[in-house]
């Protein structure tokens, strides 16, 4: 893994994550975020119990998680 990920690994990277965790339930949302100057793919989830569900990295891109809760339509 390398220490900064431009935002076009890391988009490339959030496309194979998302095939992959397309079934896993408690994976609510995956995204692009901004760390150390680089990208990373983050996964929102509905609970910890989730996160070990979803790999460290994809394709040498950092995944990071955070709980967010359920997420409903308005």
């Amino acid at each position: 893994m390398t220490g900064v990920t431009d935002r076009a690994a890391a988009r490339a990277a959030k496309t194979a994550l998302a095939d992959q965790l397309a079934a896993v339930p408690g994976v609510v949302g995956i995204g692009l975020a901004r760390r150390d100057s680089g990208y990373v793919v983050k996964v929102d989830l509905a609970d910890a119990a989730a996160a070990g569900r979803v790999p460290g990295a994809v394709d040498g891109v950092r995944v990071v998680t955070e709980v967010v809760g359920t997420v409903r339509a308005r």
